[in-house]
């Protein structure tokens, strides 16, 4: 447990504070803002008294020890907005639009293109977030709604809500800023929550020029507190809450707690009112934006936020956190202080509006949660007390829709499958909705149509057969153009705008000697400890290494070089041994597969590279790679280091002798092996290099367009099983790499560090890719540029620990 304790006497307005809470009194503005300034012990005993009453709460609920989450798919249905936020990295203007190829507004095809993979994956809430009225800034916006037929942009969120509901069951959170009471009204029908965050009451941080919320209307503390008390007069189940670090001061604070709670009280029926969670968010600054240069919210400030919510808000009330804006080892503090909610996660979009920080996976959060003595649930977009009384809090149209979801003694969310729950209820309410020309048969109005074949797959990658999937990556033309939009767009609309790349080095363990040679490629361990130091020096959080040992070395000598690298860079990522090396250490070091995997992970492995492969086709192997691993035997390394807690890359290399036929179904064994695993990270569609490679697909096609069809492909195909699509630029050049990043690609893969030390030691010295270069590649198609660890984390800072 995390302490934070230190030999500092009580403040008496603290002390007063702590007493009247241990007595279960009621907090008012002044107490609060005393215990939002609690440190050392006083802050230890705040948690105390939190997490207390948090136990209690939940434990009368009939879920002791139990914190929340909900599955969802964040769709970011406009990015246009009428403010101005100087965080906010979320909004485009109608000029950035065009230069990233962005409509203005999401289409109905393209949400439930994204909905429809969410739901495979198991999501049961489609979080539909938004820009404030962008129509009364943005001509752009107001054009686009009249076209479409839709009066307003809050009319258009209802359509869509509605759409989503009756197309496949899954339930609507909306969260499209201020709403009128009429608006709210007219909403009510179409989601069973909504939510706009309080964030501050501090009219200073409205009001005064250069402050974060000047120049922005619909930040106005009271208009959003008016929406707060609407939404509790029409028995709307409501999300709101505050963000700790925006300038606002300890008082501001505890004000907006206390204004939540009033208003939730306001309006309770039966003693529940209608705040269903109230999210604690730390402020964490962002690029681009006139708060780039801002700390992010100090830890134990929001800690004590946390805490203080719980307190003021009382047993009842949900207080969530989002676990992406936090290290996992804050989680314990968090935890301490009363949270009991991590709100909204997905599997498979990003969170658009913090697109530097992704999301946990779902198993690690819920094996993080038990660490701290808790069970991981999984409930709806509304929560479980509002489910449970349906009857006075979910309008009519959504009980039916609701009930389908939730499990009827917990109001959590159920087992029942949510392809089932969207049918029968719903049937000829999907034919009401349906765009007329999806009535006809798609396979029969669009066979061979590429255009069609890749809005098919964009909705349902599963839906394609082998030779629809051939003709998309032999597509050419105006048809290539649209194959890579659609791509683009399912990359924009799962894991966001967001390009990434890794700090790293690589290390040739064929290099490997028990002692120095002359050749500038061989290195011994005090070489390789070497080359780790200088690596992390440099800045790299990742050492790739991999490649066969000599069969004159001892087969040790994998484990030696791990625990050399990790000794001299205990910080360092070592992302080492494909399954033919770790073969070699099994067969030759009598381990076998399964104790070669446990003892690499015992020297310090933490991912393996998926390489050693061309294509998953024996024919493609005899022909082009004989001296590399057999394919099964290659299927049952990846799988076993999977298995074994290992993540790894995937690859197909491309352009030689194979079909196209072939390149379909090793993307379709990969998906396999992913359904089974959950392991593999990234994919890399590489090139072949001559003399065997270089072969177009389709004749007299150019090599970028090659390279476009492979990559669009690869993101359809693998769309809601692996996420990300890495462009491999040291093969397609950095011009290339821009055009590949607009066809599905979202990952420009590994720095690739020369370093100071043998830099002839590591394959493809020479070529280097620094983040002062990679960076504005990603500024010229206005995207955001992010630094990532190997398996897609946020970096440390240097000095926080491994």
């Amino acid at each position: 447990m995390t302490s934070v304790a230190s030999p500092l006497a009580s403040p008496p307005e603290t002390a007063r504070a702590l007493e009247r809470a241990a007595s279960g009194a009621r907090l008012e503005v002044a107490e609060a803002t005393a215990l939002l300034g609690a440190t050392g012990p006083d802050l230890d005993r705040l948690l105390e008294l939190a997490g207390a009453v948090r136990d209690a709460g939940l434990a009368a609920s009939g879920r002791a020890r139990v914190i929340t989450y909900s599955r969802k798919i964040f769709v970011p249905l406009t990015t246009l907005c009428r403010d101005r936020c100087h965080y906010c990295v979320f909004v485009d203007t109608p000029g950035q639009l065009l230069k990233k190829h962005k409509p203005a507004f999401m289409s109905p095809a393209q949400v439930l293109a994204v909905v429809r993979q969410g739901q495979a994956m198991g999501c049961k809430e489609v979080l539909l977030t938004l820009g404030d009225r962008p129509e009364d800034r943005w001509p752009e916006a107001r054009t686009w709604l009249d076209d479409h037929g839709f009066a307003s942009t809050l009319d258009y969120v209802g359509h869509i809500a509605r759409l989503v509901t009756a197309e496949t069951g899954l339930l609507a959170h909306l969260n499209p800023g201020v709403m009128s009471a009429d608006e709210l009204r007219m909403l009510r029908s179409a989601a069973p929550s909504m939510g706009m965050m309080l964030e501050t009451t501090s009219r200073r941080l409205f009001e005064e020029p250069g402050q974060v919320h000047f120049g922005s209307p619909d930040k106005d503390p009271a208009l959003r507190l008016s929406v707060i008390d609407a939404a509790g007069r029409e028995r709307i189940p409501f999300t709101t809450g505050i963000l700790v670090g925006i300038g606002e001061t300890l008082h501001d604070r505890a004000e907006s707690l206390v204004a939540i709670r009033d208003a939730h009280e306001r309006w309770a029926v039966d003693g529940q009112g209608h705040v269903q969670e109230v999210i604690v968010q730390n402020f964490r600054a962002k690029p681009r934006t006139a708060m780039q240069g801002a700390p992010d919210a100090e830890l134990l400030e929001y800690v004590a936020a946390v805490a203080v919510a719980r307190l003021v808000m009382g047993p009842r009330m949900r207080i969530q956190v989002p676990p992406n804006l936090s290290d996992p080892d804050e989680f314990d503090l968090l935890v301490r202080a009363g949270a009991d909610d991590w709100g909204g996660v997905s599997p498979l979009t990003a969170d658009h509006v913090n697109p530097e920080r992704p999301w946990p996976h779902l198993d690690d959060l819920a094996l993080r949660t038990a660490e701290l003595g808790f069970e991981l649930r999984e409930r709806l977009t509304a929560q479980p007390e509002f489910v449970l009384a349906a009857e006075t809090w979910l309008d009519p149209a959504m009980r039916g829709p609701v009930a389908a979801l939730a499990d009827p003694q917990t109001g959590l969310a159920g087992a029942a499958s949510v392809e089932k729950a969207g049918d029968a209820p719903h049937a000829a309410g999907r034919d009401a909705h349906r765009p007329a020309g999806l009535l006809v048969s798609r396979r029969a109005e669009a066979e061979h149509d590429v255009r069609r074949l890749a809005e098919a797959a964009a909705s349902d990658p599963l839906s394609l057969d082998d030779a629809e999937w051939a003709t998309l990556l032999q597509a050419t033309g105006a048809d290539l153009d649209g194959l890579a939009a659609t791509a683009d767009d399912v990359r924009r609309y799962t894991v966001g705008e967001a390009v990434s790349l890794v700090v790293n080095r690589n290390l040739t363990s064929t290099g490997l000697r028990a002692a120095a040679a002359d050749d500038p490629a061989t290195f011994t361990l005090d070489d390789a400890a070497a080359i780790a130091a200088d690596a992390w020096d440099l800045g790299a959080t990742e050492l790739c290494v991999q490649g066969l040992l000599p069969p004159t070395e001892d087969p040790r000598g994998y484990l030696d070089l791990a625990r050399a690298v990790k000794a001299a860079a205990p910080g360092i990522h070592l992302h080492a041994y494909r399954p033919q090396d770790v073969r070699d250490l099994a067969d030759r070091g009598g381990l076998g597969l399964d104790g070669a995997l446990a003892a690499l992970h015992e020297a310090g492995v933490d991912t393996v590279p998926g390489t050693g492969v061309k294509v998953l086709s024996e024919r493609v192997r005899g022909m082009v790679a004989l001296g590399d691993l057999e394919i099964d035997r290659w299927v049952e390394g990846i799988t076993a280091a999977h298995r074994a807690g290992f993540r790894s890359t995937s690859v197909l290399f491309y352009g030689h002798v194979e079909t196209a036929a072939e390149r379909v179904a090793h993307l379709r064994a990969l998906r396999a092996i992913q359904d089974e695993t959950r392991g593999f990270t990234e994919f890399v569609p590489i090139p072949l290099p001559g003399p065997a490679g270089g072969v177009p697909l389709v004749a007299g096609r150019s090599s970028l367009d090659e390279h476009r069809a492979m990559v669009a492909v690869s993101r359809l195909a693998l769309s809601g099983s692996i996420p990300h699509v890495q462009i491999p630029w040291t093969r397609v050049g950095r011009e290339a790499s821009a055009v590949l990043l607009q066809s599905g690609g979202d990952d420009l893969g590994g720095t690739l560090l020369d370093g100071r030390v043998k830099p002839e030691a590591g394959i493809e010295h020479g070529l280097e890719l620094p983040v002062t270069d990679a960076a504005p590649i990603a500024a010229r198609l206005f995207r955001p540029f992010r630094l990532r660890t190997t398996d897609y984390r946020e970096p440390r800072p240097r000095g926080s620990g491994a």
